[in-house]
């Protein structure tokens, strides 16, 4: 779960995004009611967010009251309660739309990441996240991929090095980028290199890294580079992962395999709020 004083402040903001000043609807009824409303699910899938829907509905009402909430993780079936809410129909019709976006896309990618896991379940290779993210919403999306049974991988520019091509390109190598890096950051700061063929590992290798990134290798080449590399570094696929092919990938013996696509190319989970 995310740290709640985090989840607060985001949450405000998206709900003055959302709402603003005014629900120009709700708030010009003259009426309430108490009643219980529950999200339930339209299809099958892997709920992520139900806690931080929760946290949503009482950013809007501290009153309302929660009978039931699913737990992030657990797979649910269509026609299944996610979540109920009991209280002000109308703090609840304000709540509503922020929740279930939230709710729908973080399923939605939890889902995506756990039908990549199946595929690699029974081998040691762990599947990564990356920093293709909706800005503005990279922990939520990140931690939906936790959720799925994925890892995350550096959350930002600043907690991991990772020298990419144009990084190279401007140092003249990739042994004079890790050389100016390695005098200038933490020995407690991991080092990763991206290469794209037997060459660039041999030069990662030389250089002590941590991490050899083999970027849209073949699976011939990669197989190749995981036998040069022995062990003396850790390694990770990149570059057009797909859930059709990504236990060829695992197979090759890369630790780990990174894929954008876990993100951001899962659809919404179908979710709805009923009264």
């Amino acid at each position: 779960m995310l740290d709640r004083v985090f989840l607060r402040e985001k949450i405000r903001q998206f709900y003055l995004e959302d709402v603003g000043f005014k629900d120009i609807t709700t708030d010009n009824l003259p009426f309430d009611k108490t009643v219980e409303a529950v999200i339930v699910a339209k299809e099958n899938g892997i709920i992520a967010g139900a806690e931080i829907a929760k946290e949503v509905f009482s950013f809007v009402d501290g009153t309302l009251t929660f009978p039931y909430c699913a737990k992030d993780g657990n797979y649910i079936k269509k026609g299944d309660t996610v979540l109920s809410i009991k209280g002000s129909a109308k703090s609840i019709l304000k709540g509503e739309r922020l929740s279930l976006n939230i709710l729908q896309r973080l399923s939605g990618i939890a889902t995506n990441t756990r039908k990549y896991i199946e595929k690699i379940k029974d081998l040691n290779t762990k599947l990564l996240d990356t920093r293709k993210t909706t800005p503005g919403f990279r922990a939520f999306e990140k931690y939906a991929v936790s959720v799925g049974g994925g890892y995350n991988h550096r959350f930002a520019l600043y907690d991991m090095v990772l020298i990419k091509d144009n990084h190279i390109s401007l140092a003249g190598g990739i042994k004079n980028a890790v050389f100016e890096i390695k005098k200038r950051v933490s020995p407690m700061v991991k080092i990763e290199v991206e290469t794209s063929n037997l060459e660039e590992v041999k030069e990662a290798l030389e250089a002590e890294v941590d991490v050899i990134m083999l970027d849209n290798m073949s699976l011939e080449e990669m197989k190749k580079a995981v036998e040069l590399i022995n062990g003396k570094s850790k390694t990770e696929a990149s570059g057009n992962i797909t859930v059709n092919n990504i236990r060829e990938v695992a197979l090759t013996g890369v630790d780990f395999i990174s894929s954008g696509a876990v993100i951001h190319s899962s659809r919404w989970l179908d979710l709805s709020l009923r009264f």
